[in-house]
């Protein structure tokens, strides 16, 4: 028997200092039976980082054919695609062809800078592809901050992210490996 996801509840107050974004979003994310805590609050500090009243939790894992976020226009094309992992260079082909832009957050400390090695040289035909590395330091410490039901603070500045619950924060710098033309 197929196991459920498990339901989180997210209040998520956004200051972006660096796009003037300013907003609170209460999402409701399910969590695949097989994401990690880790896979979960990278998947939160992504929304933050891409903001906007249109973007969207999709059904992540469950469906291949879906990223993990995305941002549709009013018309129903597909503005933003927002992968996390290391998808294989088919997957961003594939994603680079359906959306105006594309952001993949690989983590996972060496096993994702060995995917980087081996991917870069094949990116650079992607104009709209940018590639946002998170230290496996950085989501280790977040993953300590989920829980069921979270009231997170994400402050966004000089593009350092701080993530606070309650008393505990967490910093995180993600590291630019590939910027969209």
């Amino acid at each position: 028997m197929a196991q459920n996801a498990t339901i989180y509840k997210a209040e998520i107050s956004i200051s972006d200092m660096d796009r003037h974004y300013y907003e609170t979003h209460k999402l409701t994310i399910a969590k695949h039976p097989s994401e990690t805590d880790e896979r979960l609050m990278v998947r939160i500090v992504a929304f933050a980082l891409n903001a906007h009243e249109h973007l969207e939790m999709t059904k992540g894992l469950s469906t291949d054919d879906e990223p993990d976020i995305w941002q549709k226009s009013l018309s129903g094309e597909l503005d933003v695609w927002v992968a996390l992992g290391l998808p294989s260079e088919k997957v961003m082909r594939q994603s680079c062809s359906k959306a105006s832009k594309v952001i993949v957050y690989p983590y996972g400390g060496r096993t994702a800078d060995m995917w980087w090695d081996k991917m870069k040289n094949s990116t650079t035909r992607f104009d709209n592809l940018q590639v946002i590395s998170f230290s496996a330091t950085d989501t280790g410490a977040l993953a300590k901050l989920a829980s069921r039901a979270m009231k997170l603070q994400i402050n966004i500045q000089d593009g350092d992210v701080m993530v606070s619950v309650d008393e505990s924060i967490v910093y995180v710098t993600p590291a630019k490996w590939k910027s969209a033309a």
